[in-house]
């Protein structure tokens, strides 16, 4: 009886592996297409570094429907967006335009970029001012002379 239901359940597997959540899909095929287009622009506020369009959050599927409302009434795809950047900010899109408002954003890796330079300029230059050469004593200067002339010799 336990192989039976063993077995029976081993068998199952495929069939659970292949189960999914079914995909919201517009009536109109083209629309759905446009739909994920434009959602692949639109960043999950959830999941934050996945698109809309990939993520299975309940924000993400209710931000798709609003995308499907909004074509279906005739909205193009600057009027949708705008809708959502209004909603919920510019940090919804994944390429935020450049304005005072995300200025910092955009100019602040060339900032870091330039303030590292300038700190690596900055301490090559003090490490060369402070090398300073120690100069050897007589005995010490003899002693490596003898030192390289017995290399000499024993390589030749």
């Amino acid at each position: 009886m336990m192989k039976k239901l063993c077995l029976t359940m081993l068998l199952c597997v495929p069939m659970w592996a292949l189960a999914g959540e079914a995909q919201d899909i517009a009536d109109d095929p083209v629309m759905e297409t446009r739909m994920i287009k434009l959602a692949e622009k639109v960043r999950c506020l959830v999941c934050q570094s996945e698109p809309v369009s990939t993520s299975h959050s309940d924000w993400s599927n209710d931000v798709r429907a609003i995308m499907r409302d909004k074509m279906k009434a005739g909205a193009s795809d600057q009027d949708i967006m705008d809708l959502l950047v209004e909603r919920f900010g510019k940090s919804v899109l994944f390429d935020p335009p450049v304005d005072n408002e995300t200025m910092p954003l955009w100019s602040a890796p060339f900032i870091l970029l330039a303030l590292g330079g300038a700190a690596l300029f900055y301490k090559l230059r003090k490490r060369q001012t402070t090398v300073t050469e120690t100069a050897l004593s007589v005995e010490e200067t003899q002693r490596a002379n003898d030192l390289l002339n017995s290399a000499k010799d024993s390589q030749t």
